[in-house]
């Protein structure tokens, strides 16, 4: 098994502004409706991911788009649907996020993405955050979408990575905290959204990724000894 200790990452709501990302995309193509229709997307994506696991993402953003203009009954033609993966090297990275990431390095931590993404969008996705991961899990590797387990057991499988030098750090209650939870792996929750979901299920909860390195150091010495 791995010495190594590594904090993995849920990318896009956690290290990227994913919301930014499909609200400006869907205001491209409807006009004055992004934000207004933020939600309806946000319903429409996982609900594609459960039905289509081997899908690719770029297919999942069109499908979930496609499902979103349908009820808003948009008049959208099909390279329209496209709108959003075009736009994902564009989507910005929180403004704390690369300093995170560096002082977790400077730890000694090894970083790893476990991404609801393909290949091609995160490697679209790296160049914007600057920083070199050790490992990454896309969807397209773990054949299947989070909250299902896949992206963590393939990681802790191919890695030969041990529960008790590994803590997961994510924006998303329900793609990452839950699952993370049923593993029994160490978990800090970036609350960014105030969200009113049961704190209790995290071992630590911060606003945003500011001092990511003394929180994480903290729960890993407190929860793994």
């Amino acid at each position: 098994m791995s010495e190594k200790r590594w904090v993995t990452f849920d990318c896009f709501g956690t290290l990227v502004d994913w919301r930014h990302g499909i609200a400006t995309g869907i205001e491209l193509v409807a006009p004055g409706k992004g934000w207004e229709l933020l939600d309806v997307y946000n319903r429409h994506e996982p609900q594609v991911q459960s039905e289509y696991p081997a899908m690719r993402y770029s297919d999942v953003l069109a499908e979930a788009l496609k499902r979103t203009a349908a009820e808003a009954k948009l008049d959208l033609v099909e390279d329209q649907f496209r709108v959003l993966t075009a736009g994902i090297p564009f989507w910005p990275v929180f403004p704390e996020t690369r300093q995170a990431l560096l002082e977790l390095q400077g730890a000694g931590w090894n970083l790893a993405l476990l991404t609801n993404c393909d290949r091609v969008v995160i490697g679209e996705t790296q160049r914007r955050l600057g920083i070199q991961f050790d490992a990454i899990v896309t969807a397209e590797d773990s054949g299947a979408y989070k909250p299902a387990l896949n992206h963590f057991q393939y990681f802790e499988k191919s890695l030969g990575v041990t529960r008790d030098r590994w803590v997961h750090v994510a924006q998303s209650y329900f793609h990452d905290m839950v699952p993370a939870g049923r593993l029994d792996i160490t978990r800090v929750w970036i609350n960014r959204l105030d969200e009113k979901d049961d704190p209790s299920i995290a071992h630590a909860v911060r606003r945003d990724l500011s001092d990511l390195a003394a929180t994480v150091n903290e729960v890993h010495q407190k929860f793994n000894g």
